[in-house]
């Protein structure tokens, strides 16, 4: 809960929603911001910087709080920063990002449209319609003198250092590169542009971006004069119960795209949560009303499993769509519920026929484990079975004819159930 003034009391609906379900950790001016949410419709931005070709359970948090300031008449501006990913954000990061060529920056972009499309709405006709923007139409065109006369006279190089993303990298003697130590001035012109052409005064994001987000809300007082008022707020970055980033597993991201990770999958990350995280996750996750979520986690055993359901269908349903979400749960209860049917989980078929039960369960598309020694001790301890069977021999040799046309049911370990098809062997 973000420490608010003790006679703090927000009016607007928004702001009370945002508090109210744990979004809000920190705000510029909380009751400015209140006022203007309070007074007609706001427009606001968040930027994603398209460094992968899919957004994951952890930047869904971002989207999940332009869908509440949307859903209360507010209009959201999805910046995808096509400009900044070929700079590279140092917030959060001990070394530098790898610069990402025109071309890879383009295909993620395209790849990135479909999937804010899912949680907000764009084109609906509506006075608060979400609109796309692409921060390369107006970075890419900069004259470099220009812009350091004309933004840069307005940032201090005492000030940026203090700034916790780059003193912490100075202090832990980590190089930073200049490069990377524009990247505020970047994001801050960001603001400034969409200040003036979308009327775009307020700027939301995660808790690393806090520097980045003051510096835009200072830019557009200095440049254009202190009548000129603008705001940020940012949601805390969340970690997991037992101290994991959220979105992150042993196996990697847990993707939005449902080619890579399937709403099997994405289910299962939900249902498997930390019994501590359940009331904070359906919170933030879903859009139950605050009293039924209560209800939901006042008890512990049956209940609180059911609580965990409940958020991995809302989840996936929201991300995947209403078929999706009751395809895996089906596939859930089959997979977990000790029965021979698993028709409902979706196969995946092993790279290769035949195939060694060790290298099955480290093969891409099932990653049981994180690498071959973990997964030759799980199987030789029992934790893989093979349609019910333990198996604790890691050089099995795993053929079409045993996986037939349904496939082998495989359990790795509470948390892995897949059903995999293998190749017939080559002739």
């Amino acid at each position: 809960m973000a420490e608010l003034p003790d006679d703090f009391e927000p009016r607007s609906p928004a702001l009370r929603t945002l508090i109210e379900r744990g979004y809000l950790e920190h705000a510029s001016d909380v009751r400015r911001i209140d006022e203007a949410l309070g007074a007609g419709p706001v427009s606001f931005y968040v930027g994603f910087d398209p460094t992968a070709p899919s957004l994951h359970a952890g930047s869904m948090l971002q989207l999940m709080l332009m869908r509440v300031l949307q859903r209360h008449g507010h209009r959201p501006i999805v910046l995808v920063g096509g400009g900044t990913a070929m700079v590279g954000d140092p917030s959060g990061k001990t070394e530098t990002r790898k610069v990402l060529p025109p071309e890879v920056v383009a295909r993620n972009t395209a790849a990135l449209r479909e999937q804010f499309g899912r949680l907000l709405h764009f084109d609906r006709g509506d006075t608060n319609d979400a609109i796309l923007v692409d921060n390369a139409a107006w970075l890419l065109e900069l004259k470099y003198v220009d812009f350091l006369r004309t933004i840069g006279v307005h940032f201090t190089v005492n000030r940026m250092v203090a700034t916790k993303t780059y003193r912490e990298r100075l202090e832990q003697e980590l190089p930073l590169s200049f490069l990377e130590f524009n990247y505020q001035l970047l994001q801050a012109y960001d603001f400034l542009r969409l200040y003036q052409t979308e009327r775009c005064i307020l700027q939301c994001g995660g808790s690393d971006q806090w520097g980045n987000i003051i510096a835009g809300v200072e830019l557009i007082r200095r440049h254009l004069g202190p009548e000129h008022h603008a705001y940020g707020l940012t949601i805390a970055l969340l970690t997991t119960a037992d101290g994991k980033k959220m979105g992150k597993t042993e196996r990697g991201a847990v993707w939005l795209d449902p080619e890579r990770v399937s709403p099997f999958e994405f289910y299962q990350y939900w249902v498997g949560c930390d019994d501590r995280d359940v009331a904070r996750l359906l919170r933030l996750y879903t859009e139950l009303p605050l009293s039924k979520i209560d209800t939901l986690c006042a008890e512990g055993g049956a209940a609180l499993r059911e609580a965990k359901a409940t958020l991995a269908f809302e989840v996936t349903r929201l991300v995947h769509g209403e078929d999706a979400a009751r395809g895996a749960a089906t596939a859930s209860a089959q997979a977990f519920g000790g029965g021979d049917d698993w028709s409902a989980v979706s196969p995946v078929t092993a790279p290769t026929g035949p195939i060694r039960l060790l290298d099955l369960v480290v093969a891409p598309g099932i990653a049981a484990f994180s690498s071959k020694r973990q997964a030759r001790q799980r199987i030789e301890a029992g934790a893989v079975k093979i349609d019910g069977i333990p198996c604790t021999d890691p050089a099995r040799l795993l053929t079409h004819e045993d996986a037939g046309s349904q496939g082998l049911r495989v359990q790795a370990g509470k948390k892995h159930r897949f059903r995999v098809l293998i190749p017939r062997a080559p002739s």
